[in-house]
C-alpha cells in the first residue's frame, strides 16, 4: 500500500505544479492590463513560490515510500 501511494505522490507533485502554473497563466492573462494584472501576477507568484517546495516534498516523500524507507518504522523512542 505504501509503495502504491509513493507512486501517487511522485505523480501528484509535478502534476500539481503544472496545473498551478497553468492556472496562474490563465488568471494573469485574463486580468485587466495595468495595476490589476500586476497585482494578480504578484499574488500568483507568491502562491507558486510557497507551493513549489511543497510539491518537491511530495516527490521526495513518494520516492522514500516507493523505495521502502517507511517499512521499518520505530514503535518507541528507544527504538531510534
Amino acid at each position: 500500500m505504501k509503495r502504491i501511494l509513493g507512486i501517487l505522490w511522485i505523480i501528484l507533485g509535478p502534476l500539481a505544479m503544472a496545473l498551478m502554473a497553468w492556472q496562474a497563466y490563465e488568471k494573469i492573462s485574463v486580468a485587466e492590463p495595468g495595476v490589476a494584472q500586476t497585482n494578480t501576477a504578484l499574488q500568483w507568484g507568491i502562491i507558486l513560490l510557497i507551493f513549489i517546495p511543497i510539491a518537491i516534498g511530495l516527490v521526495i516523500f513518494g520516492k522514500y515510500a516507493l523505495t521502502g524507507a517507511y517499512d521499518q518504522l520505530p514503535g518507541k523512542s528507544e527504538d531510534l
